[in-house]
């Protein structure tokens, strides 16, 4: 038997799953449930990666002490355009935007006025929408953001906790 945590996380609340892997069947069952709120600052729209950090944290928690459950694994999984930057000391240089910012309004027509749009579509294959990383980027870029200034690494969401769990930088 085999036991694996997936944490799910959503645009507006999170979930740790127990999933059990005994004689090539699958049982899942929900462990820990969290809301999970943008909180929104003078500056813009932001995660609370701290907090999701913990919820993931209290995941674990839940299974390990008052299950006495082993894990072979765990897994997480979010929105895929989010990310957090990370300077070289491993430190969060800006907390992470929510993709629901405004900042990304009207990206399109500054990005595109550098880059051809058949270039970023040729490049990156992605549908045109603003909230994706790269507008993301592009509107850290134009803000001239400090953290964006410093950071040696990029990591999206679901590589960020990973880090934040294991002391591991991987996308």
């Amino acid at each position: 038997m085999s036991h694996y945590l997936a944490i799910d996380l959503g645009a507006e609340s999170g979930r740790g799953i127990l999933g059990t892997l005994s004689d090539g069947r699958l049982t899942l069952e929900e462990v820990h449930r969290f809301l999970n709120e943008p909180v929104r600052l003078p500056g813009g729209l932001y995660w609370d990666s701290f907090r999701l950090f913990y919820n993931v944290c209290e995941s674990l928690r839940v299974v390990g002490r008052e299950r006495k459950v082993a894990l072979a694994g765990i897994g997480v999984d979010t929105w895929g355009v989010d990310f957090g930057v990370v300077g070289e000391d491993g430190a969060l240089t800006d907390n992470p935007r929510c993709y629901r910012d405004a900042r990304t309004a009207g990206m399109f027509e500054k990005l595109f006025s550098v880059v051809p749009k058949t270039r970023v579509f040729a490049e990156s294959g992605l549908q045109f929408m603003e909230l994706n990383s790269l507008y993301q980027l592009y509107a850290m870029k134009l803000a001239g953001s400090p953290g964006l200034g410093v950071a040696s690494h990029l990591l999206f969401m679901p590589d960020l906790l990973a880090y934040w769990l294991t002391g591991v930088m991987k996308n």
